[in-house]
């Protein structure tokens, strides 16, 4: 790797479960999975710790059905705000060996250390400082990748677990992902996983080989990316930790293969838009005061109509609700929508504004467990999407629709 780039992908391990078992050292040897809901048979699991995994647990799954697989499990509700900390934390130690740190979610970050080897040694002996010392300042473990580029990296930090470094080079890529199945490929969730299985393709190495006109007729410009990523041809950089833009709104719209008419095309279209709007608002670490939607007809005339919120939010159902609000609103439901946006506005660094309103007061228990709900499965489904690939979790709502959302 002598003219390559150095690239770390720092993974930890059960990470919301890791920093509640700080506190709960009871447990420890327990199997320990944090959940949305734990008093609840259909609160879904957020986490879990080893021991849970060795039994079946998976994220995303239901209480119940996780206590069936082990009926030892100790379920604990989640702590948000403690897991920003430590993130906050964790990348304050990635930032002493270099500036190039782009956190990929709350527990992940990518570290660009090329220019850091010549100072503090290779990038695998990097790594392993680096995992030495979250262990000894914070308690917490984490799995590290080593590549040349960030997609390598990443797979590297998922190649073995717990607490281990990987390194995927240039001569051992081939060796070591190609026989890997198709599915195991950074951003090939299951769906596509099934495409590229009906076209023969069932591993790296396949997709590595694949012909690229087919991929690209078959996925678009994401099957070339597949090829290319399969390859080693990822050639993203890693964006310096103080240049991620302050971002003052994220929007999301779509053009539809046909007019939308009717509650049932405008729920449809809804349940896309607003999941991505709220995925990509959590990305960025930020919550919604206001919601903005706005309306191209068949004739090209536009409306627009945007309302300020009760509390911050993140989560797509929230953001649907206030959506569907302001069609209702604009006297839209029922007439043909060409392109529909909607946009996240008057965004926080956190989802208590510290303002208190009329809305808020006045809000109920009910609607705080329901956000909070709202929140956990969010954050389940970006968990998911993660570590499948985004097209690995969607909502059912979507799925056979005919206009123009693609299930991919």
């Amino acid at each position: 790797m002598n003219s390559d780039r150095r690239i770390l992908h720092c993974d930890m391990n059960s990470f919301y479960a890791s920093v509640e078992l700080l506190s709960r050292p009871d447990i420890k040897d327990k199997p320990v999975a944090v959940a949305g809901d734990p008093d609840s048979r259909h609160g879904i699991i957020l986490a879990k710790n080893e021991l849970a995994k060795k039994f079946g647990v998976v994220t995303a799954e239901t209480i119940q059905s996780a206590k069936r697989k082990c009926p030892e499990l100790v379920t604990i509700p989640p702590h948000h705000d403690k897991y920003r900390e430590y993130s906050h934390m964790l990348n304050s130690i990635y930032l002493e060996y270099t500036d190039l740190v782009e956190p990929f979610s709350v527990d992940e970050s990518w570290l660009d250390v090329t220019a850091s080897e010549m100072l503090l040694g290779d990038a695998k002996i990097i790594a392993d400082n680096i995992r030495e010392r979250v262990y000894r300042e914070l308690g917490l473990t984490l799995s590290a990748g080593v590549s040349f580029n960030k997609i390598f990296a990443k797979m590297g930090s998922d190649y073995k677990k717990p607490n281990a470094t990987t390194v995927i080079s240039r001569s051992n890529f081939k060796e070591l992902l190609w026989p890997m199945a198709v599915s195991e490929m950074f951003f090939v969730g299951r769906s596509t996983a099934t495409k590229l299985s009906s076209l023969g393709i069932h591993t790296i190495g396949d997709l590595a080989h694949a012909d690229q006109l087919l991929l690209s007729r078959t996925f678009g410009v994401h099957g070339v990316n597949l090829y290319k990523y399969a390859n080693g041809l990822d050639d993203n950089p890693v964006r310096a930790y103080d240049n991620r833009e302050d971002i003052k709104s994220v929007g999301h719209g779509m053009t539809f293969r046909r007019n939308l008419m009717g509650a049932d095309d405008v729920g449809i279209a809804l349940t896309e838009l607003t999941d991505k709007v709220s995925t990509r608002l959590r990305r960025h670490d930020k919550w919604a005061r206001g919601v903005k939607i706005e309306i191209t007809t068949p004739e090209f005339k536009r409306f627009s109509k945007q309302k300020r919120l009760p509390s911050p939010i993140s989560s797509p159902a929230a953001f649907r609700n206030a959506a569907v609000e302001l069609i209702s609103d604009l006297n839209f439901t029922n007439k043909p929508i060409r392109l529909l946006t909607v946009t996240a506005i008057d965004l926080t660094d956190s989802p208590d504004d510290g303002q208190l309103t009329i809305f808020t007061m006045g809000a109920t228990t009910d609607e705080k467990q329901r956000s909070e709900k709202d929140e956990n499965i969010a954050k389940a489904m970006d968990e998911i999407r993660d570590k499948f690939g985004k097209s690995s979790i969607k909502f059912a709502h979507v799925i056979g629709n005919d206009i123009g959302i693609d299930e991919d």
